[in-house]
């Protein structure tokens, strides 16, 4: 009889140590189970902001590269102004000759005159900036910027020559007729030799 107690004893024992193994077991695969279903959104979520962040870049580096001047990420132009940059760009595009010895750059402020030689002439709405090159031959180019990649350029001579007084109504309809124009970034080279020949008189 007491033989038989003590067997029943030894499998009660082991049923229960068999049960507390099991359910350690179990517990281990749900531990693990939940860290994994943890660690993945993680990852996840941090894919997604690095795709948020990376279209966030690009949207700030198109509304840069609209900028005649902007700073762009360029190594050749990053030591050079953005008016530097956009002095050279304009005349690259616009300017009647290539060959020059020299870019001159004049600020005309708003209320200027378009021909300060002539009583009658309108004046400018805005500022504007003139370049021209150290021969007359060279050209002339007048333009006010829009700040979003494009200039209106003013068909003004660089020497007025002609009948005067003209009347305020020729001047005007020279204002009237200016062409808005779109500035490409050009050649990087040409924009930098073209720098290296500016003289701002500002």
């Amino acid at each position: 009889m007491k033989k038989l107690i003590k067997i029943l004893y030894m499998n009660v024992v082991l049923v229960i140590l068999v049960g507390v193994l099991v359910g350690c077991v179990d517990n281990t695969k749900e531990v693990s189970a939940t860290d994994s279903s943890k660690n993945t959104p993680v990852s996840e979520s941090k894919g997604e902001d690095a795709k948020k962040d990376n279209s966030v870049n690009d949207d700030s580096d198109s509304t840069l590269s609209e900028n005649i001047g902007g700073e762009q990420d360029n190594e050749m132009l990053s030591k050079y102004s953005s008016e530097e940059i956009e002095y050279a760009r304009v005349w690259l595009q616009i300017g009647a000759n290539q060959d020059i010895d020299g870019l001159y750059v004049q600020h005309i402020p708003a209320d200027t005159p378009l021909n300060p030689d002539d009583e009658t002439s309108a004046n400018y709405p805005e500022d504007v900036i003139q370049l021209a090159g150290s021969r007359l031959i060279d050209g002339s180019v007048t333009y006010s910027g829009n700040g979003d990649g494009t200039i209106n350029v003013y068909n003004v001579p660089l020497r007025w020559d002609g009948k005067y007084p003209a009347g305020e109504g020729f001047y005007i309809d020279i204002i009237e007729d200016t062409k808005t124009v779109y500035v490409d970034p050009g050649d990087d080279e040409k924009i930098i030799a073209l720098i290296k020949l500016l003289n701002d008189n500002q």
